[in-house]
């Protein structure tokens, strides 16, 4: 799924590792989700949209 997490992160000057510890999750796990590899679950969604103050639709793009 394409995200913005990337952008977003950069854009706060954070490290993949400052995002994580703030989801508490991996870094590999921030990794995965900027890379496509990894779909968050609901809960991990409403958590990153919340911590950027976005809904999950600016955030998540499932096309």
């Amino acid at each position: 799924m394409k995200n913005r997490l990337k952008e977003l992160r950069g854009e706060r000057g954070w490290s993949q590792g400052d995002l994580a510890a703030a989801l508490d999750v991996s870094r590999q796990t921030v990794n995965a989700l900027e890379n496509g590899r990894y779909d968050p679950s609901l809960p991990l969604a409403f958590t990153i949209a919340a911590l950027f103050g976005l809904t999950i639709e600016q955030i998540f793009d499932p096309s």
